[in-house]
């Protein structure tokens, strides 16, 4: 059976294996419908969310930090900051600053514009957005310790960062004393496998590290709502997702899929997540959700239990 909370390894954190992923607030999300959506993603009992400090810039009219303050005004309206554990990112960019983002004056500003959008005074998880590949990794991790010391900041992680940095920045912190980082943030789900199976699995489980998938439905892709050529038309993203994942594999995924879905009786989504959960070194995927539907397809899918032989299933349609 799946065990319901997890251990962010080496931290005193834990948590409900689904982690809500942030960027939807102030894009497809306005801030009421956010608000709405995190009490439903709470009273369901999870307790994880992550964003960044640039969420979400893209959008017309947005500059980033519509994300963060979003949640900020929920934890004020609601006291809910002791139930949450709370990550966020440093280092994205905003379309218009060209800064070098791992630099550790850069990290220390935008760790308090951050607190202040949040309306808190620390930050569970810090992670490195992305990584510059200039700034020394122990300029960036000596910026890190400054904001554990000062109690800003509990633990650190990295997302976007090459695998030869990632390891760089493990080793200096071992070798220098300096915070470590807990946990990883890649690209992961059924569709998107090579990179992270190839280039970040085995450091993780070497060096112990969490993992928290982002895109783990694939931008909605694993999620049920395309089975057809014509339903690609029915959604905004549509014409892109098609262009991304709408082949042969990518057929043979949704198929599978479906198939598990019908025999258990839940979302598509729910499946694909439930297949993250049980691949080594995974924590808990990151997957947005703007709707109550897809909280539920979230318990489903830390409640559902995949036999070897479904999880085979989805591993020969996924294959390369």
């Amino acid at each position: 059976m799946m065990r319901m909370d997890r251990s962010i390894i080496n931290t005193d954190l834990a948590i409900k294996p689904v982690v809500f992923g942030g960027n939807v607030f102030g894009w497809t999300l306005d801030e009421k419908s956010s608000l709405q959506i995190l009490d439903c993603f709470v009273d369901f009992d999870f307790n994880a969310i992550d964003t960044s400090n640039n969420y979400s810039h893209w959008v017309p009219g947005n500059v980033g930090g519509e994300s963060e303050t979003i949640i900020g005004k929920w934890f004020q309206q609601r006291g809910y900051r002791d139930k949450i554990v709370l990550m966020t990112k440093v280092g994205g960019r905003f379309g218009y600053d060209s800064k070098p983002n791992t630099q550790g004056s850069y990290i220390k500003e935008q760790v308090e514009l951050s607190l202040k959008r949040l309306q808190t005074d620390y930050i569970d998880l810090y992670q490195t957005h992305y990584d510059d590949e200039i700034t020394p990794v122990e300029e960036t991790l000596r910026a890190y310790e400054d904001l554990i010391k000062e109690g800003k900041v509990r633990y650190i992680g990295a997302s976007n960062i090459s695998p030869e940095r990632l390891v760089e920045s493990l080793d200096t912190s071992r070798e220098k004393s300096l915070p470590t980082y807990v946990s990883v943030q890649p690209e992961y789900n059924l569709f998107d496998r090579a990179k992270f199976e190839h280039l970040y699995q085995k450091i993780a489980l070497e060096r112990n590290l969490s993992v928290f998938p982002y895109y783990a439905l694939a931008s909605g892709f694993l999620s049920g709502k395309y089975k057809s050529e014509e339903s690609f038309d029915l959604t905004t993203r549509g014409k892109d997702i098609k262009d991304k994942y709408w082949n042969d594999r990518g057929r043979r995924i949704i198929d599978a899929l479906d198939t598990l879905a019908s025999i258990y009786n839940v979302s598509a989504s729910a499946i694909a997540l439930n297949w993250l959960l049980h691949q080594p070194s995974i924590t808990a995927p990151i997957a947005s959700a703007t709707k109550i539907s897809h909280i539920e397809a979230f318990v489903s899918a830390i409640h559902i239990k995949l036999s070897k032989e479904d999880l085979q299933l989805l591993n020969q349609a996924s294959a390369y």
